[in-house]
């Protein structure tokens, strides 16, 4: 009896190892995003494609080639009013989020300190969120309050807005997500993972230079 118990716990041991091993393989893929639109990870090119994708994922589009932003309007988080149009004239750097998501959740503080600095040095930059597939408002709000982002969000639970951007362009893939428009409402640079300071700030400083 007790040589035939122990093939079966070599057997239990093994099956726990691979269970193992697949749990912490899809702890790694939510980490690295939260999710895509089923595009399979690829970026869909601006302009037939013009742009250029740096080693920290980051594409930019050179000014002569950039495509329109989309109209962008709604109901924010805190229930005002909102028309990124009217922000023309402005850097404008829309960030995707959710307050389920993880990266988003560790992108949030680099945003409220870059945010904040851009608006204390009177630089030409407006921050816009985008936050979808929260199924309440006060879920986001507690997020917002929770990371100090003081700027305002769009509140789009089914990703309508998201969907406003045309195929062709560089839009928001997955969530996160952050593009950058420049003065013109263009849209001149994109990623589709969470960013630090740095990142952040490589994506705004050449947009401010432009004339």
């Amino acid at each position: 009896m007790s040589l035939s118990r122990a093939p079966r716990r070599r057997r239990s041991t093994s099956g726990r190892a691979i269970l193992l091993t697949a749990v912490t393989l899809a702890s790694a893929l939510t980490l690295s995003a939260c999710s895509d639109s089923g595009s399979g990870g690829k970026p869909s090119g601006s302009a037939g494609g013009n742009y250029v994708t740096g080693p920290g994922g980051i594409s930019t589009v050179a000014k002569g080639d950039r495509a329109e932003a989309p109209k962008l309007d709604g109901e924010t988080v805190d229930a005002k009013n909102l028309d990124v149009t009217s922000l023309k004239g402005k850097v404008v750097v829309l960030n995707v989020w959710g307050s389920w998501c993880p990266p988003c959740r560790a992108e949030a503080p680099y945003f409220a300190k870059v945010s904040k600095a851009m608006a204390d040095g009177g630089k030409d930059v407006a921050f816009v969120g985008l936050n979808t597939r929260d199924n309440s408002k006060q879920n986001a709000a507690s997020f917002e309050e929770t990371y100090g982002i003081t700027y305002p969000s769009l509140y789009d639970p089914d990703g309508k807005l998201m969907l406003r951007f045309p195929k062709g362009t560089l839009n928001p893939q997955s969530i996160p997500s952050t593009i950058v428009l420049d003065k013109e409402g263009r849209i001149a640079s994109r990623t589709l993972v969470a960013v630090n300071e740095e990142q952040l700030r490589s994506m705004i400083d050449p947009l401010l230079a432009e004339k």
